[in-house]
C-alpha cells in the first residue's frame, strides 16, 4: 500500500515541485490559490455560524448572571470573528499577491521565502530571516 503524504495545517498534501519546475510556477500558485481559497470559505463559514448562532441564542434572560455569561460569551465570539475578519483581508491581499505573481518572496529583501514556510503560513510575506529580526527589534523596542 502506497503511503500518503502528511497534510499541511490546512488539509492539503504539500507541494511536490518536479524536476527543473522554477520557484513559483503555475503548478504552485495554484497550489497556494487553492489552499487560500479553502482556508477563506472555512473562515466565511464560521461567520455564518457565528451569527445564526446570536440570531438563535439571544435571549432575554431574567437573572443578571446569566445575561452576563452570555453577554460574555457573545463578546468573545466577536473578538474572534474580528481576528478572522482580519486574516481573511490578509488571504485576499495575498490572493492579489499570486494574481500579480509577486506571491512568494520576502517583501523586505526579496529573496525566496519558500514552499515549507507557505505551506505553513500561507500568508506570510517574509522570509525566516527577516521575520526573525523584525520580533527580534520588536522585542527590543517593548524591552521584554
Amino acid at each position: 500500500m502506497a503511503q500518503q503524504a502528511p497534510l499541511t495545517e490546512h488539509g492539503f498534501t504539500p507541494y511536490k515541485p518536479k524536476k527543473g519546475e522554477g520557484y513559483m510556477s503555475e503548478g504552485q500558485a495554484k497550489h497556494f490559490t487553492e489552499i487560500l481559497e479553502a482556508w477563506k470559505r472555512d473562515l466565511m463559514n464560521e461567520v455564518d455560524r457565528t451569527v445564526g448562532h446570536m440570531k438563535d441564542e439571544a435571549a432575554n434572560f431574567p437573572d443578571p448572571a446569566d445575561r452576563a455569561t452570555q453577554e460574555e460569551e457573545f463578546s468573545l465570539e466577536l473578538r474572534t470573528r474580528d481576528r478572522d475578519r482580519k486574516l481573511i483581508k490578509k488571504i485576499d491581499d495575498t490572493l492579489d499577491l499570486i494574481s500579480d505573481g509577486e506571491y512568494g518572496y520576502c517583501e523586505t529583501c526579496g529573496v525566496e521565502i519558500g514552499l515549507k514556510r507557505l505551506e505553513a503560513r500561507p500568508t506570510a510575506t517574509q522570509c525566516i530571516d527577516c521575520k526573525s529580526l523584525d520580533e527580534i527589534k520588536e522585542k527590543q523596542i517593548k524591552g521584554k
